[in-house]
């Protein structure tokens, strides 16, 4: 392939533990070669729709609207259990019965972030869309009254002095059984099947290679990660890289069906 591929992936240290070695020529001549462009979930949605990268990390949200020009690969996307994302606010914030009044930041419109709050409170009207890692110092500052966060927010909102209202992934499994699809990696369909399979090879083989070569991805993580504290990113990368980075599997398909039938018949798509 003499053209690269135009990569988009997400800042945050699964992104770019998973793609480490592909992106920075660690695979050798077998790979596609590739460039990479890194944006916060909400604007890589933003370039899907416009169909610019070949190759883009996306919200399963968003997804549901690209199946028509872009194909699921099945391989280093976000799925799994316990790692959902969380609604927080001060500690004197009333739980989920006062949500319906409240200033809700949550990470952009079609995230999967976005469609699991507006499943689990379909009466909240009041939502503010920012960027996810200006959400926690905008309840901070008072500015929203509580907010959707994700990430690496998960491991470092106590340090706003936030408190958890609700789990939102654990709520999906425990109102579903399956594991909480997040964000899906997917490429343009008119790149042809030899080469979706190619994609595919490769981001497993970065996984591997990550894996086997556990210093190699640290530069590219912390050159990126808006969270520099190396536990924090560890934890990350242990919580979000998974087996089903590597193939989502049956159960994992069988999710992601599911999430979109569900927004589906609530009318959320």
């Amino acid at each position: 392939m003499s053209t690269p591929l135009e990569l988009a992936i997400s800042p945050c240290p699964n992104d770019t533990y998973i793609f480490d070695a592909w992106v920075n020529g660690r695979l050798g001549p077998g790979a596609p070669a590739v460039t990479c462009r890194l944006e916060d979930v909400s604007t890589l949605n933003e370039l899907a729709f416009r169909g610019e990268p070949d190759v883009v990390k996306v919200s399963f949200y968003a997804y549901s609207r690209l199946r028509p020009a872009y194909e699921l690969i099945n391989a280093g996307g976000a799925l799994g259990r316990g790692c959902g994302p969380l609604l927080v606010a001060p500690p004197t914030t009333a739980g989920r019965e006062g949500l319906r009044a409240l200033r809700i930041a949550v990470p952009g419109c079609w995230t999967t972030a976005n469609l699991l709050f507006s499943l689990y409170q379909p009466e909240a009207k009041n939502k503010i869309y920012l960027p996810f890692d200006e959400i926690m110092p905008a309840i901070a500052a008072g500015d929203v009254d509580a907010g959707v966060i994700i990430h690496e927010g998960r491991f470092t909102y106590r340090n706003y002095g936030l408190s958890l209202i609700e789990d939102l992934g654990a709520w999906w499994e425990k109102t579903t059984g399956h594991p909480i699809p997040l964000g899906a990696i997917i490429a343009k369909k008119e790149l042809g099947p030899d080469t979706l399979a190619l994609v595919a090879s490769a981001i497993r083989a970065s996984i591997h290679h990550a894996r086997t070569n556990p210093e190699a991805p640290l530069a590219f993580m912390k050159q990126h990660a808006i969270e520099m504290d190396g536990a924090v990113m560890n934890s990350h990368v242990a919580l979000y890289v998974n087996e089903y980075s590597l193939d989502f599997g049956p159960d994992g398909r069988a999710a992601i069906e599911h999430l979109l039938g569900l927004a589906q018949a609530k009318g959320l798509l």
